[in-house]
């Protein structure tokens, strides 16, 4: 079905990580390529001063690792960490990258989403290709 997906990754749900990638390589073509990707938000300029700047500096080689660990042995998959403000730079990188179709799982909206909408429902809203969105 699509030969460019991007399959946006939240470290810290995981589970919802397996199932996206599952969901890529179904709707993916013989050949298709996978990018698996994490984006770290940045820390504000006032709270930066603040963090130890070795932590700051280990941050992406982390991500990373844990990126390619969620992936696991898959070689068809390439895992991406960057830095932004997640549903702007998943829309971005897509853009950027001619990808066809988005995968991103989203939790079960509540109040607070009304207000400062979810990446997912940002992803949908300004995304050029069509995104699935897993629940």
């Amino acid at each position: 079905m699509y030969k460019n997906i991007l399959v946006a990754v939240a470290l810290d749900h995981s589970p919802q990580a397996e199932a996206a990638l599952r969901v890529a390589r179904t709707l993916s073509d013989a050949g298709a390529k996978i990018t698996a990707l994490h984006v770290i938000e940045d820390i504000p300029m006032y709270a930066a001063s603040q963090v130890p700047a070795d932590l700051l500096a280990s941050r992406k080689p982390e991500a990373e690792k844990e990126l390619k660990e969620a992936v696991g042995a898959d070689s068809g998959i390439s895992p991406v960490v960057v830095y932004g403000h997640p549903g702007q730079t998943i829309v971005n990188f897509a853009d950027d990258n001619d990808i066809d179709c988005i995968i991103i799982a989203s939790h079960k909206p509540a109040l607070q989403d009304v207000f400062l909408g979810s990446t997912a429902q940002r992803v949908v809203r300004h995304a050029r290709c069509p995104v699935h969105v897993l629940r």
